[in-house]
Order: C-alpha cells, then sequence, then structure tokens
C-alpha cells in the first residue's frame, strides 16, 4: 500500500480550524456535485427524544456558524424549539468526502432573515406564505389555491417575511472530515471545542 497521501488528506492533518477546510472542501463540491453541494441532512429531536433527520439547503457560512432557514411551525422549527441544538451531514459522492457538524442552534437575527428571504425567487417568498409547513394538506389542489390567494394578495407589493419564517444557525462544538481512502483505511479528523470562544482542537481519528 502507498504512503503517499493525498493533498486532501495532508491539508486535512495540518488545518487548525475548521472552516477554512470547509470552505476548500464546500468550493471543490460545488465544482464537481451534479445538484445541491449545500444539501445537508440536518438533524434535531422532538418532544418524545427521538432524532428526526430530514434533508435542507446550507444557505449561510462564516465564522459563527453553518445557517439554515425554514418555518418556525415546521418539524424542525417546533423541535429546534423545544431542543435547540442540531446535527447535520454534508455528504460529496463525487469527492467521496463527508462532513458532520454538530452543537448547540441559535436563531438568525431578523435582519438576516430578511436579507435571505429578499433574496429568493418571488414564488418561493410567496410558497412561504401559502405553506403551513409539515401540516396535513388535502390535496394538491389545497396548495395550488393557497398559492393563488398569496399571489392576488401581493399582486402590487413584495411579500414581506412572514413573522413564522425564520433562520438558524448551528454553532459547532464538533466538525468531523471524513476522506475515502483505499481498503476502507478511510481518513478522519475531528475538530472539537468546549464553546464557541474557545479554541479548536483537532484529533485524528480511527477509520
Amino acid at each position: 500500500m502507498s504512503r503517499d497521501l493525498p493533498a486532501a488528506s495532508v491539508a486535512l492533518h495540518e488545518a487548525e480550524d475548521p472552516y477554512p477546510l470547509f470552505e476548500a472542501w464546500f468550493a471543490e463540491a460545488k465544482d464537481s456535485e451534479i445538484n445541491d453541494p449545500n444539501a445537508m441532512a440536518l438533524a434535531t429531536v422532538d418532544a418524545e427524544g427521538l432524532p428526526d433527520v430530514r434533508m435542507v439547503l446550507l444557505n449561510g457560512l462564516d465564522a459563527r456558524g453553518f445557517v439554515f432557514y425554514s418555518n418556525r411551525g415546521s418539524a424542525k422549527g417546533r423541535e429546534l424549539q423545544g431542543q435547540p441544538k442540531a446535527s447535520a451531514v454534508f455528504h460529496w459522492k463525487s469527492l467521496r468526502r463527508q462532513v458532520r457538524v454538530r452543537g448547540p442552534v441559535e436563531e438568525v437575527s431578523a435582519d438576516e432573515a430578511d436579507a435571505y428571504y429578499a433574496s429568493r425567487p418571488r414564488l418561493s417568498r410567496i410558497g412561504a406564505w401559502a405553506s403551513i409547513q409539515s401540516r396535513p394538506l388535502a390535496s394538491r389542489s389545497e396548495l395550488e389555491q393557497a398559492v393563488a390567494t398569496r399571489e392576488a394578495e401581493f399582486e402590487d407589493r413584495e411579500p414581506p417575511r412572514p413573522a413564522w419564517w425564520t433562520g438558524w444557525r448551528i454553532v459547532p462544538t464538533s466538525v468531523e472530515f471524513w476522506l475515502d481512502m483505499p481498503y476502507r483505511l478511510h481518513d478522519r479528523a475531528v475538530f472539537t471545542r468546549a464553546g464557541a470562544a474557545a479554541p479548536w482542537v483537532r484529533t485524528r481519528l480511527y477509520p
């Protein structure tokens, strides 16, 4: 077995902060993934303590954390109000890489939510008004009628952000990187910290 390591492996074990490394991997994923390189599996915890997971899109990233948006009344919104913590997984099949993020969750500011909402296509903004997310729906036509009603309501003006539509930020205390290697001897490293103000500690993991 060759001892020559790919550049991604070398970078993984030289990095001192997970954010620049994630941004580098994310940039490569944008060039290689066919659809939605920003897709992530988001896990929350329901009122019974059971995990609940679904795919969402990463819509913001900076040194504070990983941001996604949704309806406060959705399953994820209700669960985050009860247990403000989450885990997310990015899996980039074309690169054979994975990143896991875990930590407490905080709601983004109203200004951040307004700015992202305003950047969405008009019909997506209207859809945020029409959809009672995660609630029972009798038929597709019921949803279409709700959209039509909201389109008429906002015909002559821009739809403002609904009070129930917002964003959340995962403030990670753990970011784990996984790189596929031959013979399932994968390369793994996890960055951990005690809190948002604490320094990161990198640890190599057995595959």
